[in-house]
């Protein structure tokens, strides 16, 4: 009997931004997703997953070492991770399983506890991709690719598994996309696709912020403002060759020649209206790309024979903004960035067609990894396995709240730094540095009579009772997870190693 027969592979299937609002698991309302929503008919679809930060590099260093951002060093885009600490991949490895990553890394060192690596240099373009992967002599190199890059990727995913795994040895692939990403390239197959379609609005798209703290309305991503020509397709080709620029421009001229035409008697209204159907359909047509892949992916396990002993795990790095607010990109803790999809199958252990609404958190992935495979988990880890879950059980002492802090102010998108916490009925936000100075600002919701965030009850006394409990619960948690002190402005800090596990 082989070693897989006996240990679960995991094959963990992770895109770059993709929100619930776009798998049709979740909300069918713009895009069918039926390969991802396989995993979910098949498995357990989780409805509460929060990240600590939401932000890519941020929220991939938390999956890799199951702490927090100012435990593991990482905590805005830009920092570099330092691979030599624990993560799971290298505790897997210890284990005797085959570890392999293949795409978006998007943390700057060369990936450490791998057996084998494939990835895009630092966000990657769509187009012609080159990749980073270790040469004969173990060192990394740089070789060119052509192509779309989530095909790519799922072509180099496809040739692991099929060539290059050891079959005596049980396996965990992260197989990595880096669509849908800014700036929203689709693939050749998915140019025309959904032209003759109306995406709809939704109904916070014109969202003027007056109910909330000066941190909603000084942000820079609208899509009324913010958003690009490059972004709406009006300009550049990004890493393309000519054969590709052709099809391009045989899809996008006419469109754009159409709008650009029309534009100086449309108002302003109108305008918005045509960014938000160009925006919000070239995301959906880079997750087409990526619901095909998986399909590929999940064929394959079919037909090899694995899918009885592969958990399959697909989730985000985070939410993102589909118009909500009158946004795109992510960061908030608002609950279309807070919220990432969670869709776990996992054969004779998992029920299929469930449907989860415990909080959980990608602050849980590498314990849950590691309890999948039998693996003792580390002390200094600060989430929990979701094994428990899975298999149709709640622990008494399962978390009720859930703490957030995101980092990067200044820096894109001039989004406040803040902390807070969320029980899933209420949300408590401390807002406390923008462009550099100190601010105080904080935010309450009731997420059942305000579901879209739009107006804070901070102070309100009808709520006085909930703000204290939720001000003790913030306590409580930044206490536990031992997270410094405010920094200045201009300064994020690490805190100590955190030597217990459950809270909430």
């Amino acid at each position: 009997m082989h070693a897989s027969d006996e240990r679960p592979n995991i094959v963990f299937i992770f895109t770059d931004d993709h929100c619930e609002q776009a798998l049709s698991a979740y909300d069918p309302t713009r895009i069918a997703t039926p390969n991802l929503d396989r995993i979910a008919s098949e498995g357990m679809r989780f409805n509460r997953c929060y990240v600590t930060n939401s932000i890519c590099g941020p929220s991939r260093a938390v999956i890799q070492t199951g702490k927090y951002s100012h435990l593991n060093g990482f905590t805005r885009n830009g920092n570099r991770f330092n691979g030599d600490q624990q993560t799971f991949p290298k505790l897997l490895q210890a284990a005797g399983y085959q570890t392999a990553v293949v795409g978006k890394w998007h943390l700057a060192s060369t990936p450490q506890g791998y057996d084998y690596y494939d990835v895009l240099k630092g966000q990657g373009p769509y187009y012609n991709p080159p990749m980073l992967t270790a040469g004969g002599d173990g060192k990394p190199v740089t070789r060119p690719n052509t192509g779309y890059t989530t095909d790519i990727i799922t072509d180099k995913t496809l040739a692991w598994l099929k060539q290059q795994r050891d079959p005596d040895k049980p396996f965990m692939v992260m197989y990595q996309h880096k669509a849908p990403h800014r700036n929203w390239m689709p693939g050749p197959k998915y140019l025309t696709w959904l032209d003759d379609v109306t995406i709809p609005e939704p109904e916070t798209l014109w969202d003027d912020y007056s109910g909330r703290t000066q941190s909603a309305s000084r942000q820079s991503m609208t899509i009324r403002n913010h958003l690009n020509p490059r972004d709406l397709k009006l300009e550049g080709y990004g890493t393309m060759n000519e054969d590709q620029k052709k099809v391009w421009e045989a899809a996008y001229g006419p469109k754009n020649e159409a709008y650009l035409k029309a534009r100086p008697n449309m108002s302003e209204t109108d305008i918005v209206k045509w960014k938000y159907q160009r925006y919000v359909k070239d995301y959906l047509r880079c997750v087409k790309s990526v619901d095909d892949g998986v399909g590929r992916v999940l064929d394959y396990l079919d037909e090899a024979g694995l899918s009885d002993n592969t958990v399959v795990i697909y989730s985000s790095d985070q939410g993102w903004y589909l118009g909500e607010h009158g946004w795109f990109d992510k960061r908030w803790m608002y609950e279309e960035s807070l919220k990432t999809p969670l869709l776990v199958r996992w054969p004779g252990t998992v029920a299929a067609e469930t449907t989860n609404n415990a909080i959980v958190s990608n602050l849980d992935f590498a314990q849950t990894f590691l309890d999948i495979a039998g693996v003792d988990i580390p002390d200094d880890m600060q989430g929990e396995s979701l094994v428990p879950l899975l298999e149709g059980k709640k622990p008494q002492d399962w978390r009720q709240a859930f703490y957030y802090h995101y980092y990067e102010n200044p820096g894109g998108h001039n989004v406040a730094r803040h902390y807070g916490v969320t029980n899933g009925n209420f949300k408590l936000i401390h807002f406390y540095a923008l462009e550099g100075k100190k601010i105080d600002d904080w935010e309450l919701f009731d997420l059942n009579n305000d579901p879209n965030e739009l107006t804070s009850v901070y102070g309100d006394s009808q709520y006085a009772d909930v703000q204290a409990r939720m001000h003790k619960q913030l306590d409580r948690l930044r206490k536990h997870y031992e997270v410094p002190p405010d920094e200045n402005p201009g300064r994020a800090v690490r805190g100590k190693k955190n030597q217990q596990r459950r809270a909430g």
